[in-house]
């Protein structure tokens, strides 16, 4: 396992410097031979849990470069009361593999002594490290996944007390996306019919148990064809049922691998032309993945948990979203992606967390420093003060669309904000287009 340890600490650079400076590789840090006042008790360990290899690579992606602001951001060090923590990230990669992230969150944990973990990015990544720091009474603060998935699919009762004391998540669930599909399935004429292509994991499960009833119950006729095996290469008898049953809208909460193999058969079989809306969540996220199916990726609707329009800076860097796609870009010469904002949204509530605390390496401290966070992130508001059940934070889902991108573009698709129900704040951009329009 490789870290990534660097002394972090107080002052804000100016957005300037903050920016400049930061290459897609990494960032030597100017602490050489700086001598912190604090003494050693005075050391902050945080874990950093996501997947920056394997088949969820995609979330991953931008970590490097967020993780260079805010090591550049706390280089001099984090002020909480009257003390200056220095403060060491160690980030690790879980290959996309829940085992590892498990063990991965243990050796941060046992051998490392880290006095909080940050999990970002999927029920494969953040279920396992949760699991793991509750076990261990270690703080671990998360978001990027449905928060039933992560609330139910651990263990949580409906209507029970929480049985978590150490762990916390914000962001978007099923309310957030029945919500936003209600709103942007309404922006075109359809006969609502959706099939829904829901697999047997985590996320799906939650989905089917949760979302459809919620769909259906605003009139829109679900055609399930039952759930599928992560990793399934032919979909000829769920493109038949939905080509029998005339939907027009399709929808889905795929991993990456498993939505190319279904999108290039849907327009082998004849399924693509008569849809109206292809609506995907988990994949379809990040403009590789869209780029990758060639002409087939334009007009898929998407959502977004950050766009670079949010109207919020970041507590922890100063930084707007349109400063952090655009210094992601020039930096990298890639694309932005949602991901940015969601990851540095986690070290935004962290920090807050860590800030409110007042004692950070007292775990029972900042646990309950997280259990009553109310803060505003670069993502939007995090508050663990009035969430739907404890331990969660609920957060925006906003309509999105992968479109071809305007002539004179460096890139070749443009991410539009199409509908904005789950937070006003959130500017609309563009007219849904249908699938084949």
């Amino acid at each position: 396992m490789t870290h990534a340890k660097n002394g972090l600490i107080g002052f804000r650079p100016t957005r300037r410097q903050l920016m400049a400076g930061i290459g897609a590789g990494g960032l030597a840090l100017a602490t050489q031979g700086r001598a912190f006042a604090a003494g050693s008790e005075n050391v902050l360990k945080i874990g950093f849990v996501s997947p920056r290899t394997g088949a969820l690579s995609g979330f991953g992606q931008t970590d490097g470069y967020v993780l260079d602001l805010v090591r550049k951001a706390l280089a001099n060090g984090l002020a909480v009361g009257d003390k200056t923590y220095e403060v060491q990230i160690l980030d690790v990669d879980t290959q996309s593999d829940p085992s590892r992230a498990s063990q991965l969150a243990k050796s941060l944990i046992n051998s490392d002594k880290v006095d909080l973990i940050l999990a970002v990015s999927t029920p494969e990544t953040i279920n396992p490290v949760a699991d793991a720091a509750e076990a261990a009474g270690v703080p671990c603060l998360s978001t990027v996944m449905p928060w039933e998935a992560w609330y139910f699919g651990r263990g949580a009762k409906p209507g029970a007390p929480s049985p978590f004391k150490w762990t916390y998540h914000f962001g978007f669930g099923v309310g957030e996306f029945h919500r936003t599909y209600v709103s942007q399935w309404n922006l075109l004429e359809t006969n609502k019919k959706v099939g829904v292509l829901y697999p047997n994991d985590a996320d799906g499960n939650a989905v089917r148990a949760n979302l459809a009833p919620l769909l259906e119950k605003d009139g829109f006729t679900i055609i399930d064809p039952g759930a599928y095996e992560d990793g399934t290469t032919d979909y000829s008898a769920q493109i038949a049922l939905f080509k029998k049953e005339k939907v027009e809208i399709f929808n889905s909460f795929p991993i990456p691998p498993d939505f190319a193999a279904f999108w290039r058969q849907a327009a082998q079989q004849g399924l693509r032309k008569q849809l109206k809306i292809c609506q995907v969540a988990k994949t379809g996220l990040f403009p590789d993945g869209i780029e990758a199916l060639g002409s087939l990726g334009f007009n898929i609707a998407s959502a977004a948990y950050w766009h670079k329009t949010f109207p919020y800076t970041s507590s922890l860097t100063g930084v707007t979203g349109i400063e952090l796609a655009d210094g992601y870009e020039a930096a990298t010469g890639k694309q932005w992606t949602q991901q940015l904002g969601a990851t540095l949204a986690l070290f935004d509530a962290g920090a807050a967390a860590v800030k409110a605390s007042g004692t950070p390496t007292d775990k029972a401290a900042l646990a309950k420093a997280i259990a009553t966070l109310n803060t505003t992130t670069i993502g939007g508001k995090v508050d663990f003060t009035s969430g739907p059940v404890p331990n969660v934070s609920p957060g925006p889902i906003i309509g999105t669309q992968w479109v071809k991108a305007p002539s004179g573009s460096k890139f070749k698709l443009d991410y539009v904000v199409t509908e904005n129900v789950t937070d006003p704040n959130v500017p609309v951009g563009a007219k849904l287009l249908p699938l084949n329009g």
